[in-house]
């Protein structure tokens, strides 16, 4: 244990005071801390320019901190992302059937992503022995409004989407959710992933990652689904 009497005394207004006069250059060595100090040139009730001046420029100095460890936050956020998608693409290369492309990319999305509701459906007009799979036709009756244009779309999604995508006892506890479709060389399908939270998956959020995962999915699965080849 520590002695006590071994802990730093706090210091008071004096001892600063004397400190500071020992050493009138103090602050030219740590002028960091100019923009910290509260020095008023009040007279009356009366604010000088001075005192406006240096209020406005620690305000500004808040602002700024904050607006760079807001980007430090993105960018840390990004590297993450790019790296848990660099292994996934590195292990959709590596994949030897259909079976593991679709374990690589729904086990990912779960545990590396950590992604609680994720759905990939292909498309296809005959059965398919792994994964999920709907006819064209189904899928666009269900979720045509998602598949056009071909774009990630994020957001709140119907109840009948939901369900589709999600099943019924999923797709209920999906708040919101972001849906991109597959398309590539007669290979087409979905992939799909939810949140609890209405919020998580907003429509200004960014999809550059779950595009690329999903454009990566379209040039590797062909190769192992030959009857997909010719669905539209």
């Amino acid at each position: 244990m520590t002695d006590k009497q071994d802990s730093p005394k706090p210091l008071d207004s004096d001892t600063v005071a004397a400190y500071l006069r020992l050493h009138p250059e103090f602050f030219i060595d740590h002028d960091e801390l100019i923009p910290e100090l509260r020095i008023p040139h009040q007279r009356g009730d009366t604010v000088s320019l001075v005192e406006r001046q240096v209020k406005l420029l620690r305000e500004r100095n808040i602002e700024m901190r904050h607006r760079l460890s807001q980007l430090m936050d993105v960018a840390r956020d990004n590297d993450r992302l790019f790296d848990k998608t660099r292994r996934l693409v590195l292990d959709l290369l590596d994949a030897n059937s259909l079976e593991e492309v679709v374990s690589c990319v729904e086990d990912s999305l779960r545990r590396e992503f950590q992604v609680p509701f994720v759905s990939l459906i292909l498309f296809s007009d005959t059965p398919i022995p792994v994964g999920r799979s709907v006819s064209s036709a189904e899928a666009h009756q269900a979720i045509g409004g998602l598949l056009a244009g071909g774009k990630t779309i994020c957001g709140v999604l119907r109840e009948h989407e939901l369900n589709f995508l999600f099943g019924n006892e999923d797709g209920a506890q999906v708040g919101s959710a972001a849906v991109v479709s597959i398309s590539h060389q007669g290979l087409h399908g979905v992939l799909a992933i939810g949140s609890a939270d209405p919020q998580h998956y907003k429509s200004s959020l960014g999809t550059l990652f779950l595009g690329y995962i999903a454009e990566v999915l379209a040039r590797v699965a062909p190769g192992f689904a030959t009857p997909l080849r010719s669905v539209r």
